[in-house]
C-alpha cells in the first residue's frame, strides 16, 4: 500500500503539471507549496536546482512588397506589353530554438523538497510580408478596340510565407524522486527518546513550449483600369465656384464636370491572358457650361463688386446661380446653347431697404401726420407697406418708459392715407379711424411703425418708433 501511495503522488505531481499552461517560477513554487501542504505533511521549503533554459528569440517579420507605379498611356493601336505587377512580400524568419535547462546534480539528503529546472520556450515565428498592389492604368483611347493590342499584368504581389515557431528546450529530471530523513529527540535509552521519519519529494522540470507560427502575408490587390474616350489630357472637375461679382462681369466663368460609370469586364478589353481588376471606371461624358453676367442696371456694378455669387452644375447640366442674401437683384436667367446668362436690370443692397428715418409728428386732430425719409434714396424701386400701432398715455413718454398706454389703432395703413413724394413718406394719422380725444394737443402718444420693404421678390422689415406730446412742436 505504501508503494501505491507513492505511485499515485508521482502521477499527481509529475504527469498532471504538464497538462497545465506554463506558469512563472513564483507561481510554480506557490502551487507546489500549496499541494504539498494540503496532501502530505512535507516540508514547505522548496529549493530549485539547475538553471532554466534560455527562451528562443522571435523570428523577424517579412517586408512588404513594393506597389507598382501607376501609369497613363494613349492607345493608338500599337502592340504594347505592360508589367504593372506588385512585388511579392518577403518570407518571415523562423523563431529561434530555446536552450535546454542546465542540469546540475540533484542535492542529496536535503531536508526540503526540490524542483528541477525548466527548459526555455521556443520563439514565435515572424509574419510574412504583404504583397505589393498592382499599378493603376489610365488609358486615353478614342477607339476602345485599340486596347486589344495591349497585354497587361497588374497582378498583386504574393504574400510572404510565415516563419515557424522555435522548438522548446528540455527540462531537467530528478535522479531520486523520493527520500526520507529520520530525526530523533532525546538520548537512546531515555524514556522520552523518540524518532520520526520525514518524507521529501523532487519534481522534474518541464520541457519548454514550442513557439507559435506567424501569419502568412496578404496578397496585394489587382491594379485597376480607368478608360477615357479622348485623345486630349483630361481637365480637372470644376462643378462649382464662388466668385466676386466684379470678376464675373469682366470675364465670365466656366464650370465643368467629368461623369463616370463603373463597368465590369476590364480584362476582356485587353489581349488574352491580361491580368487586371475586372471592374473598371470609364468616362462617359465631360460637361462644360459657361456663365456670363450682363449688367444692364442703372446702378454702377462696382458698388457691389465685393459681393460673391455661387455657381454650381445641377443634375440637368445647367448652371444654378445662388446670390448672397444681402444683394437684391431684379434679373432674369436665360440659356443659350451651353451658356447661362444672368441679365441684371436693377440692384439694391439689402441694407438700403432699412434706411427709413422719422422726421417727427406734426399737426393735431385730423391734421396729425408722421413724416419719414428714405435715407438710401431707393424708394423709387422698393415697394413699402406700413403697419401701425397708435397708443396714448396721460404720462409723458418721451424721456422714460411708461406702462399706462392705451391702444387706439392697430393695423395696416391704407394706401390713401400715405402721400409719397420721391423718398419722402407722409402718413396722415388723422385720417385713420382713431377717436378724436386720442388726437388732441397735449396727448402723450407712441407711434410704433413696421415698414415692410419689398423688391423683386425680396422682402425685409424695419421698425420705427416715435414717442411725443401732441402739439409740442417747438
Amino acid at each position: 500500500m505504501r508503494f501505491l501511495g507513492k505511485f499515485s503522488l508521482v502521477l499527481l505531481f509529475v504527469v498532471f503539471p504538464y497538462m497545465l499552461p506554463p506558469a512563472s517560477e513564483s507561481e510554480r513554487c506557490e502551487s507546489l507549496n500549496a499541494d504539498l501542504g494540503n496532501r502530505l505533511a512535507w516540508s514547505n521549503d522548496i529549493q530549485e536546482f539547475g538553471k532554466n533554459g534560455q527562451n528562443g528569440t522571435n523570428g523577424k517579420n517579412g517586408s512588404r512588397g513594393q506597389d507598382s507605379d501607376n501609369i497613363t498611356i494613349f492607345a493608338d493601336g500599337s502592340p504594347l506589353t505592360l508589367n504593372l505587377a506588385g512585388q511579392s512580400g518577403t518570407n518571415a524568419e523562423k523563431g529561434g530554438d530555446a536552450k535546454d535547462a542546465n542540469c546540475s546534480s540533484q542535492p542529496k539528503n536535503k531536508e526540503n523538497n526540490l524542483i528541477a529546472s525548466n527548459g526555455g520556450n521556443g520563439g514565435n515565428g515572424g509574419d510574412g510580408g504583404d504583397g505589393g498592389n498592382g499599378g493603376t492604368l489610365t488609358i486615353y483611347a478614342t477607339n476602345p478596340a485599340n486596347l486589344r493590342q495591349i497585354s497587361v499584368n497588374a497582378a498583386g504581389g504574393s504574400g510572404g510565407r510565415p516563419g515557424s515557431g522555435g522548438n522548446g528546450g528540455r527540462g531537467c529530471n530528478c535522479e531520486e524522486p523520493y527520500w526520507t530523513i529520520e530525526t530523533c529527540d532525546g538520548d537512546p535509552g531515555d524514556s522520552d527518546y523518540s524518532c520520526s521519519t520525514r518524507e521529501f519529494k523532487c519534481i522534474d522540470g518541464k520541457n519548454g513550449t514550442s513557439g507559435s507560427s506567424g501569419r502568412p502575408g496578404r496578397d496585394g490587390s489587382l491594379g485597376k483600369l480607368t478608360l477615357i474616350n479622348s485623345d486630349k489630357p483630361l481637365q480637372k472637375d470644376q462643378p462649382s465656384a464662388t466668385i466676386p461679382l466684379s470678376e464675373l462681369k469682366n470675364t465670365g466663368y466656366i464650370l465643368s464636370q467629368n461623369r463616370w460609370e463603373t463597368r465590369d469586364g476590364a480584362s476582356a478589353l485587353f489581349a488574352p491572358g491580361s491580368i487586371i481588376e475586372d471592374r473598371y471606371r470609364v468616362l462617359v461624358e465631360r460637361v462644360e457650361r459657361s456663365f456670363l453676367l450682363i449688367w444692364n442696371a442703372p446702378q454702377p456694378s462696382n458698388k457691389f463688386a465685393d459681393k460673391k455669387v455661387t455657381l454650381s452644375l445641377d443634375k440637368n447640366k445647367n448652371i444654378k446661380v445662388s446670390l448672397p442674401d444681402d444683394l437684391w437683384l431684379e434679373a432674369i436667367t436665360q440659356q443659350q446653347n451651353n451658356i447661362t446668362q444672368l441679365i441684371v436690370y436693377n440692384a439694391v443692397a439689402e441694407k438700403e431697404a432699412t434706411q427709413l428715418k422719422s422726421e417727427g409728428l406734426s399737426g393735431t386732430g385730423s391734421d396729425l401726420k408722421l413724416t419719414l425719409i428714405d435715407g438710401a434714396g431707393r424708394s423709387n424701386l422698393i415697394a413699402t407697406k406700413f403697419n401701425l400701432k397708435y397708443r396714448t398715455t396721460p404720462s409723458d413718454p418721451r424721456y422714460r418708459d411708461v406702462s399706462d398706454f392705451t391702444t387706439k389703432f392697430n393695423g395696416q395703413i391704407p394706401p390713401e392715407a400715405i402721400a409719397t413724394d420721391g423718398n419722402r413718406f407722409t402718413i396722415n394719422l388723422g385720417q385713420l379711424p382713431i377717436e378724436t380725444n386720442a388726437l388732441r394737443s397735449g396727448t402723450g402718444v407712441e407711434v410704433d411703425l413696421i415698414a415692410t420693404r419689398s423688391f423683386a421678390g425680396y422682402s425685409t422689415q424695419q421698425r420705427v418708433v416715435v414717442k411725443d406730446i401732441l402739439g409740442n412742436w417747438d
